[in-house]
């Protein structure tokens, strides 16, 4: 039986960069951005639903996010009928790959996992953390995203420090070295457990 662990935090705080550090050691990982992408994408399972509901949004075959993201601006309850669309589709796609992963340990990358209740189907979590100044200077470098953007995001993420407060692990990304030493730690540790479980 494999371990599933979850892994969060908030925007910029090194999460996709350390969820692939798990995998070099040895670990699967599904990413929660990457299978909405999927479902998005030409022959993606969100693909007719989306066509029903929002015909606009289908662009080439495959669900624009920008015309969601404009469908959403224009009526606030087009949030709630994307969300009725993707979420079990999410679901269903990470139920597939908890099946049929062979890895020891499953990582899942969720950025909401908390504030999505993801947490309860997790054996552990594990969240990343910077200070909130390092956090903004990485959101901002990228360039994809003005201040007032960076600030509407972490308004409607839960807190990183009650995040933290809630999991079982806590990875500071402050510098690449000083992660993977964490990310060796937690897989040593979960190893352990399955061994003297």
């Amino acid at each position: 039986m494999s371990f599933a662990l979850g892994l969060t935090g908030s925007i910029g705080m090194g999460k996709s960069t350390t969820a692939h550090m798990f995998v070099d050691e040895g670990c699967a990982l599904w990413d929660a951005d990457a299978a909405v992408h999927r479902l998005y994408s030409a022959g993606g399972a969100a693909v007719e639903p989306m066509r029903d509901a929002f015909p606009e949004a289908i662009v080439d075959g495959s669900v624009s996010r920008d015309a969601l993201k404009q469908a959403i601006s224009a009526d606030p309850t087009a949030l709630k009928v994307i969300e009725s669309i993707v979420h079990p589709l999410v679901a269903a796609d990470r139920a597939g790959f908890r099946e049929s992963a062979t890895a020891d340990i499953l990582v899942f990358d969720i950025p909401l996992l908390f504030e999505t209740g993801g947490n309860a189907t997790m054996d552990a979590v594990a969240c990343v953390q910077v200070p909130a100044d390092e956090q903004k200077r990485r959101v901002m470098e990228r360039g994809t995203m003005t201040e007032a953007q960076f600030e509407q995001i972490r308004a409607k993420q839960m807190p990183n420090d009650e995040k933290c407060a809630r999991s079982d692990f806590v990875i500071v990304t402050d510098t690449l070295d000083h992660a993977r030493a964490q990310v060796q730690d937690v897989v040593r540790q979960i190893r352990a457990g399955k061994a003297n479980a």
